[in-house]
């Protein structure tokens, strides 16, 4: 009797320390950012204009009265030669300390006096003289690996900087999961880390147009910069034995990279 009493309680206790060593990492954990990615769609310069007076003269500040202190807009690269786009593409990025920093935000906007004024084109624009065409917002957290959001250490003009838009897509909800795991558990944050590509953010889309996909930005002085990078990437021993190991393969079905660069105004 003694004997089944001793047992029963041996195993009580072992899973007492399991619940306490798993509680005790979840608050170990360090809280994940969470990212909002505002994509507007424009058709013409004036649109572009407008667009920008609003962002950096009402919403940026209005944003940093919210205890928002660094607010990225970026605009694509235009190569010299090519022709003028169709469509004009202005992101924004927004670093959340939470989801219910988020979630707060529209009310905070709301009751800004100053903001409602100086924000008085964009917010109050006739139907018929819109600021812009569409906008799309996406909606991310942060990875483990780099739970925070950060800023690149750059020292050339932001006319020269190359920032690097990349979505990876996944096939399925599975295999989009084990892509995240591969820049985590797998090691390629740390690669990127340990080769300097100066990741602004790497994240988890929980809403948007293109899942399931993840999305991260790295930066670069130049295109030059950024080339020399990727050669350094695809030529590390490193990557070339993750990138081979079976349970990582076919994980990725479309790359989405964009290039671009920071406004004047911007705060990344």
């Amino acid at each position: 009797m003694k004997h089944v009493f001793r047992t029963k309680l041996v195993a009580v206790l072992a899973l007492l320390v399991t619940i306490l060593t798993s509680v005790a990492s979840w608050a170990a954990a360090p809280k994940r950012d969470f990212y909002q990615l505002v994509i507007y769609r424009l058709k013409t310069a004036e649109q572009e204009s407008r667009l920008d007076n609003y962002l950096q003269n009402a919403y940026m500040p209005a944003l940093h009265r919210a205890g928002i202190e660094k607010v990225g807009v970026f605009k694509p690269i235009i190569a010299p030669d090519a022709a003028e786009p169709a469509e004009k593409l202005v992101y924004v990025f927004i670093p959340f300390k939470s989801q219910d920093e988020w979630a707060k935000l529209e009310g905070k906007l709301s009751a800004d006096k100053t903001y409602l004024e100086d924000g008085k084109d964009y917010i109050d624009t006739p139907w018929d003289k819109p600021v812009y065409t569409r906008m799309e917002s996406i909606l991310m957290r942060a990875f483990v690996d780099q739970p925070h959001f950060q800023m690149p250490a750059l020292s050339s003009p932001k006319s020269e900087r190359v920032y690097e838009f990349r979505s990876y897509e996944g096939p399925s909800e599975k295999l989009y999961v084990n892509k995240v795991d591969m820049f985590n558990a797998g090691g390629e944050v740390k690669l990127f880390k340990r080769l300097n590509f100066n990741a602004v953010f790497y994240s988890e889309v929980i809403s948007g147009a293109a899942m399931p996909n993840l999305i991260y930005m790295t930066t670069f002085e130049n295109k030059a910069d950024r080339d020399a990078h990727w050669k350094a990437f695809s030529a590390d021993p490193e990557w070339k034995t993750l990138s081979a190991m079976p349970k990582y393969q076919h994980n990725v079905s479309k790359n989405d990279t964009r290039f671009l660069r920071p406004t004047d105004y911007s705060d990344i």
